[in-house]
């Protein structure tokens, strides 16, 4: 008989395997309590263009009845014409390069921030000079009787 027990081999990749695993099933619970969850930068910014489009197209003429009808129907199909163009044009560099507009959205993040944090110090240093100059009057005291209404002593 032999004492050796015969033992598996590890898969080296268990543990990523199983981690894996974890990952997929949390994403799942997430997506099934918060919705989807938002694409990169390139894919929103290819559904905004999509959303301007319906938009911008399905506008009515701005005066409307009979007498705009064909001026409305040129400036759709002038406005279509022009949105289609856009998007021929911004697709290829969307599909071509999508990190940069998560580059772009970061970057604009960043200035964002970097405004927040210069005007919020100025702003805290004008509310403190322009504190000093205010002028606080007590409402709250009865002033309706004047000094000559007070009841003098008569002999």
């Amino acid at each position: 008989m032999s004492d050796a027990i015969e033992r598996p081999t590890p898969d080296p990749d268990a543990w990523a395997a199983a981690c894996a695993e974890d990952l997929a099933a949390e994403q799942a619970r997430r997506r099934a309590e918060y919705g989807t969850p938002p694409g990169s930068a390139a894919e929103e910014f290819k559904r905004l263009i999509d959303s301007f489009a319906d938009k911008v197209t399905g506008l009515g003429g701005p005066f409307g009845g009979m007498a705009a009808g064909a001026a409305g129907m040129a400036a759709k199909g002038a406005a279509r014409q022009f949105i289609e163009q856009a998007k021929s044009a911004i697709e290829p560099v969307i599909d071509r390069n999508p990190e940069l507009f998560d580059h772009l959205a970061a970057a604009g993040a960043e200035l964002r921030e970097a405004y927040r944090a210069a005007v919020s110090n100025d702003e805290a240093r004008w509310t403190k000079e322009q504190a000093a100059d205010i002028e606080r009057i007590d409402l709250t005291e009865d002033k309706s009787r004047d000094e000559d209404d007070e009841p003098r002593d008569e002999k």
